[in-house]
């Protein structure tokens, strides 16, 4: 299985449906793109990412601690 979004093949599986097996959720551990088995996904060629964007996208900041 490759990912929509990236071609990456680091796919896991992070959800099961809780009844009857019916769905599973897959997630791509090189650009985080999930998506559910029922669904067919399609990612426009826009939002594509390659292997050279992944690795330079800049970091999400981390959430500053709350005051008390």
């Amino acid at each position: 299985m490759k990912c929509p979004r990236c071609d990456g093949n680091k796919i896991e599986v992070i959800a099961t449906s809780p009844v009857g097996n019916v769905w599973e959720v897959y997630e791509c551990m090189d650009c985080f793109y999930s998506w559910r088995s029922t669904e067919t996904p399609v990612v426009h060629e826009k939002f594509k990412l390659t292997k050279e964007q992944i690795d330079h996208l800049p970091m999400i900041p981390p959430i500053p601690p709350l005051d008390k």
